[in-house]
């Protein structure tokens, strides 16, 4: 899939809170005047969300965050940026990796293998899936951070979801202007508390707050900044 045509449907699914790449990749194909923002033919099919979770992994996270950072410059251009209120917003965000597939982080093993080892060491000897299920209710600490890893997606973090089910997680931490919209985002561990991200995120919108304030000293016309600074002077030395 073409990059431009990758980032639109990321706008359409922000705009229109669509949180899958499934639902966006449906919303192109349903609607005539999204293809057309989007870049899409009307002669030609709307883009499957395989497509678009294939796009996601070909494009590294720096180019996403430049892309980010040039929507966010537009936005400020336009005065929709003011960066004198900052909220600090935190979502819980589902890894595609499955918690069946964690593995050992001292020697490799699986989930599963961990479990029979567990069974016959309490004298099972042939353990069936029912004696794995048995064996695993029983132990109180039954899967965290330190001992397990997904390999498929060893930056994901075993924890609990709002609705009580324990999954492979990430967790973005928006930093978001509050007269105007989003002026930062960060990914952090989801094991770890908003009390030790937090900082991070904001000291990333405090770098990108400024940067803009820089942009926008650029952009006034020559003569500008210097007539308004001797005015300035004038009415102090009154």
């Amino acid at each position: 899939m073409a990059p431009g045509i990758y980032f639109r449907l990321l706008l359409v699914g922000y705009f229109e809170g669509i949180g899958s790449e499934r639902g966006m990749a449906w919303r192109a194909g349903d609607s005539l005047s999204i293809r057309e923002f989007v870049g899409i033919p009307q002669d030609e099919g709307a883009p499957d969300h395989t497509t678009v979770s294939r796009t996601r992994r070909q494009i590294d996270v720096e180019t996403h965050q430049q892309v980010f950072d040039w929507v966010l410059g537009l936005l400020a251009d336009g005065g929709l940026v003011k960066g004198k209120r900052i909220g600090i917003e935190a979502t819980s965000l589902e890894a595609n990796a499955a918690m069946r597939s964690i593995v050992r982080r001292d020697n490799g093993e699986s989930y599963e293998e961990f479990l029979k080892g567990l069974a016959r060491a309490s004298g099972i000897t042939t353990p069936t899936r029912e004696d794995l299920a048995r064996v695993d209710r029983k132990r109180k600490k039954k899967g965290h951070n330190e001992a397990w890893v997904n390999p498929h997606d060893p930056d994901a973090r075993i924890t609990k979801m709002a609705d009580g089910r324990t999954r492979l997680a990430h967790k973005a931490e928006h930093a978001v202007d509050m007269e105007t919209g989003a002026v930062a985002v960060t990914l952090q561990a989801a094991d770890l508390g908003d009390t030790r991200t937090v900082k991070e995120t904001l000291v990333e919108a405090g770098t990108i707050v400024a940067d803009l304030i820089e942009r926008e000293a650029e952009a006034q016309p020559p003569g500008k900044a210097a007539s308004e600074s001797g005015r300035d002077r004038g009415s102090g030395g009154g």
